[in-house]
């Protein structure tokens, strides 16, 4: 590419990642307000007016048309100010682009990690004291009545707790992931000691360890992709030059890790009974009695994924394009493979060098 065209891409991939990462948000803004405080949307309104059904026209009394409208207004101008930071930073180099993006992916599951942390022993310790017969004598017959309620659970003890994990996350940066591991090793390991010396074994010791591997798995996907670490199937790519492994892993991105990605949030969030929006709207539970209720969580997870994934994948494209445009010795390493420590902070500049350091 010659010099005169690097501002154009610049800007355009500056303006695809703001596309990308505006629309991301607002769809999850908007599943909420549909599903959760039956707001009409955009789509009931294009319905209304017979877009994709004819049959289905004027579903929408006045009170929703004008509502309806004034969501398209505010997610239009969501887009505006979006463009208009792009303008404003249209000269910021796209490795400082893919900093950014990826201390994103970084926050979202760095919260995700913490509210798990939390979300975990509060319900755990809930449940067992609830099982134990200690519970009402410690909060009143009342309050053990909605706790054993999974909606009043969910809204007042997991929902506080999955906020404060986000507020956590936004000052302790360098925490790993082998926490997490040896909080399931842990658990995993007491079930085995109370089940065979004490003979005992409860419900909610099953689902925390479900709770927190599931966890584990969806929520390092992303920094396992920016560390390179996830297993590659290397019969061509091993062999690519510099320029070749761009290319590939600019071609994933684009049109196999996003569209990916996309796919699970709108299969997922699609409609009030999907996969993911079922169990939460109905805070779904597992069968077990006594158990955790952190079952409609688990559906929750992956958004995370999905959500990091999604933005590291965006992160992933800055990065290889600069790769093309700028490059720079220490790409060749990293385009090896070298590993760095996963964690969940943000990432070292040995990944994503600053620009303002060459």
């Amino acid at each position: 590419m010659s010099p005169t065209t690097i501002p154009r891409v610049t800007v355009a991939v500056h303006a695809f990642a703001a596309l990308m990462v505006s629309t991301l948000l607002l769809y999850l803004v908007n599943n909420y307000l549909v599903y959760w405080q039956d707001m009409p949307g955009p789509y009931a309104l294009l319905e209304h007016y017979g877009w994709f059904d004819p049959d289905e026209a004027g579903q929408l009394d006045e009170a929703q048309i004008s509502l309806a409208w004034k969501q398209i207004l505010a997610y239009s101008l969501f887009y505006l100010v979006a463009l208009l930071h792009v303008w404003q930073q249209r000269d910021l180099p796209l490795r400082d682009l893919a900093r950014r993006l990826q201390s994103l992916s970084a926050y979202v599951v760095r919260g995700a990690f913490w509210a798990v942390m939390l979300i975990g022993f509060a319900d755990m310790i809930i449940s067992m004291l609830r099982i134990e017969g200690f519970l009402g004598g410690l909060v009143g017959d009342e309050l053990l009545k909605q706790l054993g309620r999974p909606s009043f659970r969910g809204e007042y003890v997991h929902y506080p707790l999955l906020l404060l994990g986000y507020v956590m996350a936004l000052f302790l940066r360098n925490v790993s992931f082998a926490w997490l591991s040896l909080l399931v090793v842990l658990a995993e390991f007491a079930i085995v000691i109370t089940r065979f010396v004490f003979s005992y074994e409860q419900a909610y010791m099953g689902d925390l360890v479900r709770f927190w591997y599931a966890a584990l798995f969806l929520f390092a996907s992303a920094y396992t992709l920016v560390h390179e670490g996830h297993v590659r199937v290397d019969v061509f790519y091993a062999n690519f030059s510099r320029v070749k492994k761009a290319w590939s892993n600019i071609f994933g991105s684009l049109f196999l890790g996003i569209p990916l990605c996309w796919v699970i949030l709108m299969q997922g969030m699609g409609g009030r009974g999907n996969s993911i929006n079922s169990p939460f709207l109905s805070f779904e539970i597992s069968q077990s009695a006594y158990g955790m209720y952190v079952k409609y969580l688990m559906a929750g997870f992956l958004v995370v994924f999905a959500v990091s994934m999604m933005i590291q994948f965006l992160s992933y494209l800055a990065l290889n394009i600069a790769r093309l445009i700028d490059p720079r010795p220490e790409d060749e390493t990293e385009l090896e493979g070298v590993h760095h420590p996963v964690e969940i902070g943000d990432a070292p500049h040995a990944v994503l060098p600053n620009d303002s350091e060459r």
